[in-house]
């Protein structure tokens, strides 16, 4: 299956890095600081004053591979991420990811692989529960499930790090999918309308 991005909720936006870079001398906001809030976070940006972007926060549901999920674990300033973990549930659901740009012929043997390791998993688990006990059974089952296996994780970025994790895995350089991820996000964002500016501010208008 694909990997899939959901945004659940998020707060804050444009105005609220505009009010917060107004603590500083006066947080009414005018019709005329509306105005003026592009440049503003513009300048922001690009002096490298980025803590008023941190006072918003993106949520997403996310089901990708295993390297999507340590690509995002390695961002853990301004991020929080919770996992499933089969320690503490057998994975019932047999979810793996199969890279769309292999050839027809790998991408069957892929899925051959994932389909025998996924039984080895449900298998092992079952034959050794009555000697190991089933929390045991299920930690170390999993040994058998292959680097493809698609989990399902819960992650929140404040705007800030949401910037530092669009400038380093939505790039040419990142493996494709975690750039898929990185781009699904910053598509979910967009459509919000509430972070516009910011996103201009830091080169990512639509």
């Amino acid at each position: 299956m694909n990997n899939r991005v959901e945004l659940i909720s998020y707060y804050g936006g444009d105005e609220t890095h505009a009010l917060s870079a107004w603590t500083s001398t006066k947080r009414e906001l005018t019709e005329e600081r509306k105005g003026r809030i592009g440049a503003m976070l513009k300048t922001l940006a690009e002096s490298g004053h980025h803590t008023p972007f941190e006072k918003s926060m993106l949520h997403f549901l996310v089901d990708a591979e295993t390297a999507s999920h340590i690509h995002l674990i390695k961002h853990r300033i301004g991020v929080s991420i919770n996992a499933e973990s089969a320690r503490y549930k057998e994975h019932k659901e047999d979810k793996y990811y199969i890279p769309q740009d292999w050839p027809v012929e790998w991408r069957a043997i892929l899925e051959d692989h994932c389909i025998q390791c996924f039984d080895a998993y449900h298998t092992c688990i079952k034959e050794l529960e009555p000697t190991l006990g089933r929390k045991r059974a299920k930690e170390s089952a999993r040994f058998f499930l292959p680097y493809a296996s698609q989990l399902t994780f819960d992650v929140s970025f404040n705007f800030r790090s949401f910037m530092h994790f669009q400038n380093l895995r939505n790039h040419p350089d990142a493996q494709r999918e975690i750039v898929e991820v990185a781009q699904t996000m910053l598509k979910l964002v967009w459509k919000t309308g509430n972070f516009d500016l910011s996103l201009k501010a830091y080169g990512l208008a639509r």
